[in-house]
């Protein structure tokens, strides 16, 4: 697992208990964002199948896709798990499509977090390892940032509160500043254990539109950890807009979508009509690609957020998910809103 990243569910071989330390077979093999372009020629040129190993040269597949019609940009990425074989995850960018734009790349190779941060991030992800092997990754989040299940990881995060109010200004330049990701990667994780939370969600929300995936996803957790406060105590004066959540939706990195639709699905609980129907508006084929998705605890915030767009009630949703009927419920859903479009027009 690298340092820069902290994600439970990155793929690696040793990640896979029982199995030898080999590349892992792919058990899904999945899409998003693929509309107009050939579905076939695309499945020809990833030169992989169920079953199968994950590709030995990502950037070259990428490559053979985006030479096809219709394909300005492809991303593949292999998640963690299904029946302990790999997700691969296709992600198509097509000509036209909405595209989350990110910031353009710092440049100040000067910058560096104080090193007590950095050493107590580095013995944090140590035990981040070791909670993963354990099944022992749960958070709590109630206070508006991670506290791990697994003791000694919990006990390291317990010491960023003081070191992120003591370093706050410094945090905070990395973030939007420095030219080396894995600084503002652990920079937008720690920043969130600030005591003034309020004062940080504006750096998080520039932090989820870095160019580096890392920083992304730590800064998606972090903020999604806030939007958890803000429902839970609307008191404590933090207040995070589900705006570029729901741009992100339409992003070509599949942890870009999955982090962005898990803080949608707390954000989306009071049924906001502003939120949802920016959801429709902006992100309608996202949510559908997601809640398609073979992985069902990948589809599932999709799903939830598509049928609280056309207007489900919860126990109706919940009730068609455990009934194993999501699929045509989406079909169900997509023609009520074609009609509803068509009324309009």
């Amino acid at each position: 697992m690298t340092a820069r990243v902290l994600v439970f569910c990155l793929l690696s071989a040793a990640q896979f208990r029982g199995q030898p330390v080999s590349i892992p077979k792919i058990g899904i093999i999945d899409y998003f964002g693929l509309k107009k372009a050939n579905r076939e020629r695309i499945e020809k040129a990833l030169e992989v199948k169920m079953g199968g190993p994950l590709p030995k040269s990502k950037g070259e597949i990428e490559e053979q896709i985006e030479l096809l019609n219709l394909v300005v940009r492809a991303q593949l990425e292999a998640v963690c798990c299904e029946n302990g074989d790999a997700i691969l995850y296709v992600g198509i960018q097509e000509k036209g499509a909405p595209v989350f734009e990110y910031h353009e790349q710092p440049s100040d190779e000067m910058l560096r977090l104080p090193e007590p941060i950095v050493d107590t991030w580095n013995l944090f992800m140590e035990q981040v390892q070791i909670a993963v092997r354990e099944g022992k990754a749960a958070e709590d989040l109630t206070t508006g940032h991670s506290l791990m299940q697994h003791a000694p990881a919990r006990e390291l995060q317990l010491q960023f509160p003081e070191m992120a109010d003591k370093h706050l200004a410094a945090i905070r330049n990395v973030l939007r500043k420095s030219a080396d990701e894995t600084e503002r990667a652990i920079a937008a994780y720690v920043i969130v254990y600030v005591s003034k939370k309020p004062s940080i969600v504006d750096d998080l929300q520039y932090a989820i539109r870095d160019p580096d995936d890392g920083v992304r996803n730590n800064g998606l957790r972090s903020l999604a950890s806030l939007a958890v406060l803000a429902k839970l105590n609307p008191h404590s004066g933090v207040s995070v807009s589900p705006t570029w959540f729901v741009e992100q939706l339409n992003s070509l990195t599949w942890s870009d979508r999955n982090k962005a639709a898990f803080a949608l699905v707390t954000m989306t609980e009071t049924r906001d009509p502003r939120t949802l129907a920016m959801l429709k508006e902006r992100a309608l084929d996202s949510m559908i690609d997601m809640a398609r998705w073979k992985h069902l605890p990948h589809a599932l915030p999709g799903f939830i957020l598509l049928a609280r767009t056309a207007g489900w009630e919860e126990k109706r949703i919940q009730d068609t998910w455990a009934a194993g009927t999501h699929l045509a419920a989406i079909e169900e859903i997509v023609k009520s809103l074609e009609a509803a479009a068509k009324k309009k027009k």
